[in-house]
């Protein structure tokens, strides 16, 4: 089991014990969202308590390093990046990663956070772009969605949902409607699961009823299929 890791209340820590458990820090393309095909670093946050059945990062459920944020800031400015994602698992699963998101913000680079959208989004910087995932059916996780991100959101951030068959699609279709989706974000991503349902399909639904949407495959998985570290 892993062992706790210290509380945060969100604020900016400079207790030298304020840690986070750390599957992987890496450089990369981003592979989605709205930055695709920029370099990147990645800092993927150990441990996620949803289980979706298209997830593509099992590997970072468990196990993972201790670091300290000093630690982690340092490994991000190892490779002076302008682009900096914070992803899981899911990472705001750990509390010390509302200060990590703070520290990396301060650094002055441009980050982003990838989160499922299962849990609360309220005390995230400002300045960080938010990727909220919203569950789909097919996903079978779709009653963990917190609704109550969407008033969380400001005009940079970005709803994704991943569609796997066309119940997926009208579902997201009806969610964009609803909640006025493309007039709350920069971009609404519509994203088909990888080998369950062929880009090209997505694409002609999303053509034919003229969505206000940017579909998006995933650039990483055609360049590096599901490898860690990419």
């Amino acid at each position: 089991m892993n062992e706790p890791l210290p509380a945060s209340d969100g604020a900016p820590s400079n207790d030298v014990e304020a840690a986070l458990r750390i599957t992987e820090i890496f450089y990369s393309l981003q592979g989605e969202a709205r930055t695709v095909g920029l370099p990147t670093v990645f800092v993927r946050l150990t441990g996620c308590p949803l289980r979706c059945v298209y997830c593509d990062t099992a590997y970072a459920f468990s196990g993972g390093e201790i670091m300290s944020l000093d630690h982690i800031a340092g490994r991000v400015a190892s490779y002076a990046p302008r682009y900096v994602t914070v992803t899981g698992g899911e990472p705001l699963a750990q509390p010390n990663c509302l200060p990590l998101l703070r520290q990396l913000c301060d650094a002055g680079y441009e980050v982003s956070l990838e989160t499922s959208g299962a849990l609360s989004v309220a005390g995230v910087d400002p300045r960080v772009v938010k990727v909220l995932d919203l569950k789909t059916p097919a996903s079978e996780e779709v009653h963990r969605n917190d609704y109550g991100n969407i008033a969380h959101l400001n005009p940079r951030d970005q709803v994704k949902f991943v569609i796997c068959d066309r119940g997926d699609y009208e579902w997201a279709r009806f969610k964009l409607d609803e909640y006025q989706l493309a007039g709350r974000v920069s971009d609404v991503l519509f994203s088909p699961s990888h080998g369950a349902l062929p880009g090209r399909q997505l694409a002609e639904w999303i053509l034919e009823d003229n969505l206000p949407v940017r579909m998006q495959l995933q650039l990483h998985k055609y360049l590096w299929e599901d490898a860690p570290g990419h």
